[in-house]
């Protein structure tokens, strides 16, 4: 109890002193000064929280899997200009120009032959109801998947502030939306992305909030994250570690220090011992291990002679005991 009420947990049964945490995070904030990276600090029941984006490099070397649809609502592409479904009317029902008993007519795509307006029939507006009813049939039948093709029809139309508030649940990762044939993909290694997170959540809450950011069906626990230095050292997290926390003791300078989404079962820890070796060159490293051996091999020659002594010692009381005489 006095511990977590003087200092910040960064790990199981690890704290660091309030003062050694806010002086690290004013450097932090320094450092991302007039950009969205600072974090913000308050105390609640003598408790330091902080809060903010982290950023997160991808490490991965296995697609992931994105989610079809974001509880259960379907997302649809923006209209583009140049098709024939660009102006439909996707809010008919509330428009401001609709009379009671007038149905809302739909663009179709343009044909060659024109018809004159007196040769359209009295009950236009029927068959207009039962065609629409007929398609919104039809359309429940379809794969409800996102694609470019075009845009299914429903009989409940959303107005297209509606459809940006639903665009705006899914973010994309490095611009890549979900899309029917590219749903399961690598991100690009080394490429950036952030999540919203608090000094109070630990490795596997920080996990859960990235997947559902971008929608991702894999589970958290196929992944880890990794401190990886520039010296090459590369450190697990625990978890019951908590990453922005230790973000902030890192330092803020990413060029230094980053923090990284491997696999669980990939990710390979480095220690700062062998770190120091993998920049030199295959030659350099080749002659390391040369100097090892040799090394080695003169330790062996060293204990071979030693126990030679010893052996010859014990022989020679051995062959100067009377005959008969026993060993105490």
């Amino acid at each position: 109890m006095d511990n977590a009420q003087c200092g910040v947990q960064i790990g199981e049964n690890k704290f660091i002193s309030k003062v050694t945490v806010l002086s690290h995070l004013k450097t932090y904030n320094l450092y991302y000064e007039g950009q969205n990276l600072q974090l913000r600090h308050r105390e609640e029941e003598g408790e330091l929280i902080f809060e903010g984006l982290l950023n997160i490099f991808w490490g991965l070397r296995r697609p992931i899997r994105l989610q079809m649809q974001d509880d259960h609502e379907r997302i649809r592409p923006p209209p583009s200009s140049t098709s024939w479904h660009s102006g439909c009317n996707l809010d008919s029902q509330g428009s401001p120009n609709s009379t009671d008993g007038q149905q809302a007519t739909q663009q179709i795509p343009p044909t060659v032959e024109v018809t004159p307006p007196d040769s359209q029939p009295e009950d236009n507006g029927v068959m207009e109801e039962q065609t629409e009813e007929e398609d919104d049939e039809s359309s429940t039948q379809l794969l409800r998947t996102k694609s470019d093709a075009g845009v299914l029809r429903r009989g409940q139309r959303r107005s297209p502030s509606d459809q940006r508030k639903i665009r705006r649940h899914r973010f994309s990762i490095n611009g890549h939306f979900y899309n029917h044939k590219t749903a399961v993909f690598t991100p690009a290694y080394g490429s950036v992305t952030n999540v919203r997170i608090n000094s109070c959540m630990t490795t596997p809450q920080v996990l859960r909030v990235l997947l559902n950011k971008f929608k991702i069906e894999n589970s958290p626990d196929d992944f880890a994250i990794y401190l990886v230095h520039a010296s090459g050292e590369r450190v697990k997290l625990k978890r019951s570690d908590y990453p922005l926390v230790l973000r902030v003791m890192q330092g803020p300078c990413e060029q230094v220090c980053k923090v990284f989404l491997m696999e669980e079962d990939l990710g390979e820890e480095v220690t700062y011992d062998v770190a120091q070796y993998i920049k030199f060159e295959m030659p350099v490293l080749k002659s390391f291990i040369t100097k090892l051996k040799e090394e080695e091999d003169r330790e062996v020659q060293k204990l071979r002679r030693r126990y030679t002594y010893l052996r010859c010692i014990i022989e020679k009381q051995l062959n100067c005991l009377p005959e008969g005489a026993t060993c105490m």
